[in-house]
């Protein structure tokens, strides 16, 4: 059945082709919508750069016809758009509490307006789509429907963990060694289907503690058994579980252009990252940088603007990254080395920068790069929307490979959640691409105190 969907500012700020995605329905924006995109256009953020879409998007259909008319958005599919006006006799039948004449009870007002004509028999099943909360509250209690933009969104309870357990024979355990290789054909029937770069726990159906570790190669159709990891940055970090040792094997193939890995506090995502950066940057010479950012949002309440030049800004932000790298160059020395000495463990990041190894730099400033031949290392990342982790995962040139870290039950941007968020979108959208890998960790190597607190807090 076809629908009305009267959509709210937010909506298209968060996705500027919302206008598009509601295929053969009608839809309508408010005034009130293109008012508040009209004040959004100069901001220099993405929200800026979205208002900026959305009035562009807006002025192509307008050519079309006349938009308080309704002007079709799209031949193929049937969908209709028009922009229409808050009538004040509309305003005035809200309750007392919703008639301040703010943008939200505006376009509360144009919904209802186009529920009374649906309920006249003139007008199609009406729904108001919004991402704030307290303005989907407020439809319920004057009777409409209201939803939020689900389009991007994706199940967290349901995200491809990037490994799975296959019981088998120990003979067919054998040939995956000896052969170096085993078809998916060969395996026992009724396990999921195997997804390209995926880790598969190959498990002896006579003595289950009898495993091996592999991985499903899409290209080939085979499993392949993982070889050993070698020493990253001269052995201080070695993987201490199953998922690490699958994240680890998709680090450091060069094959594999992007790595997504997606844990909770303390299953060593950022740190894996890097110590298998720096051993193929300044170990391996496969890559010419190792080039380490993530999106500027703060923790709580901001302490406001930085003194200093662009480093000294970033000092605060990157101080995570800076104590990573120095744990890993400083177990570089081995015993008595730099963690005796803590001026040395402090330049030891800094040294890497001066022999051009290695960059620090906000994400802010990505737009318009390119970047070949460089191990990027994007932190944070849940805290990205979509439309920031394609911006980002487009920079990339020949030769680099990327790798995206985060959890997605820490987020920072208010303007995102767990199932909206960048980072968990582009593990659903890659999920089974050749060039493309992914691991959830599951267990907290930090710390017993870090893992318990992650467990209960």
């Amino acid at each position: 059945m076809r629908k009305t969907f009267v959509l709210d500012t937010n909506v298209l700020l968060h996705d500027p082709l919302a206008l598009t995605r509601f295929q053969d329905n009608a839809v309508v924006v408010p005034i009130e919508v293109v008012e508040e995109i009209d004040r959004f256009k100069r901001d220099p953020s993405e929200k800026g750069r979205n208002a900026r879409q959305v009035s562009r998007l807006l002025d192509e259909l307008r050519e079309k016809g006349n938009l308080a008319e309704g002007v079709t958005i799209d031949a193929a599919s049937g969908g209709t758009l028009k922009v229409v006006f808050c009538r004040g006799e509309t305003l005035a039948q809200l309750p007392p509490e919703l008639k301040g004449g703010n943008g939200d009870n505006n376009i509360l007002a144009v919904a209802l307006e186009q529920r009374l004509q649906e309920v006249m028999g003139s007008h199609l099943p009406v729904v108001l789509v919004t991402k704030d909360t307290n303005l989907r509250i407020k439809a319920d209690a004057v009777g409409l429907t209201a939803q939020d933009y689900t389009t991007d969104k994706v199940d967290i309870a349901d995200l491809y963990p990037g490994f799975c357990e296959v019981w088998t024979s120990a003979e067919r355990m054998d040939r995956v060694k000896s052969q170096g290789g085993l078809p998916e054909a060969e395996l026992p029937a009724g396990h999921p289907p195997l997804v390209a770069n995926e880790g598969v726990t190959l498990v002896d159906q006579a003595q289950p503690n009898h495993t091996l570790l592999a991985r499903f190669h899409g290209a080939s159709g085979a499993l392949q058994p993982l070889q050993r990891a070698p020493k990253v940055r001269l052995g201080p970090i070695q993987p201490r579980n199953r998922e690490q040792t699958f994240a680890l094997d998709l680090l450091l193939d060069p094959e594999i252009q992007l790595v997504t890995l997606i844990g909770k506090a303390g299953t060593g995502k950022t740190l894996l990252a890097l110590a298998a950066g720096l051993h193929m940057v300044a170990d391996e010479r496969v890559y010419d940088r190792l080039l380490v950012t993530r999106p500027v949002i703060p923790l709580g309440k901001d302490i406001g603007f930085l003194p200093g030049d662009i480093e000294e800004k970033m000092g605060p932000w990157m101080q995570p990254i800076i104590d990573n790298l120095d744990y890993l160059l400083g177990a570089n020395e081995g015993h008595g080395g730099s963690r005796g000495n803590p001026r040395t463990q402090r330049n030891s990041w800094t040294d890497l920068k001066g022999m051009g190894l290695l960059e620090v730099e906000a994400i802010s400033y990505i737009r318009g790069r390119s970047i070949p031949r460089q191990y990027m290392v994007v932190d944070e990342a849940q805290n990205l929307t979509p439309h920031e982790v394609k911006t980002i995962v487009t920079r990339v040139g020949e030769g680099t490979k990327i790798v995206l870290t985060g959890d997605p039950y820490q987020i920072d941007n208010p303007y995102v959640d767990a199932e909206s968020n960048g980072l968990t979108w582009l593990v659903e959208r890659f999920k089974g691409q050749d060039l493309a890998g992914h691991v959830t960790l599951l267990r907290g190597e930090r710390s017993a105190l870090a893992e318990l607190a992650a467990n209960l807090l």
